[in-house]
């Protein structure tokens, strides 16, 4: 089993930026997959960004390219969502997950993904 904490999240303006945290635990190794998916109330959870277990490789959804950079550190069983320049579209609360059964293709699919953080929400006022 892999645990996930989210951690980061707060109230920040529009052009702010945040740096959001996921720390895992529970499983030996990081040959997983990571990604970031967030949720607004009355919508569906959807994909935000993921990364390969070494970083060699990323992906993210087209309304947060350029703009959000996920990133992992192995040494410290952690990862990153840095997210500037936010908006208030980008408010939502923001969930770490694992994908254990993949460590070099990446999936947008939530299905796909085997645990998942508590989420840690993020608030953009305009």
């Amino acid at each position: 089993q892999v645990q996930l904490v989210e951690s980061g999240g707060g109230l920040v303006q529009a052009g702010d930026s945040l740096r959001l945290s996921c720390a895992a635990s529970g499983r030996t190794g990081t040959r997983y997959i990571l990604g970031w998916f967030r949720q607004t109330p009355g919508k569906e959870r959807e994909f935000v960004a993921a990364i390969t277990w070494n970083g060699g490789r990323t992906d993210y959804a087209d309304s947060v390219k350029g703009r959000f950079t996920i990133s992992r550190d192995n040494a410290k069983n952690t990862a990153y969502l840095q997210m500037n320049s936010l908006e208030p579209e980008d408010t939502a609360v923001y969930y770490c997950a694992a994908d254990i059964n993949r460590y070099v293709v990446l999936t947008r699919y939530r299905e796909e993904y085997d645990y998942w953080g508590q989420g840690t929400q993020v608030t953009v006022s305009s």
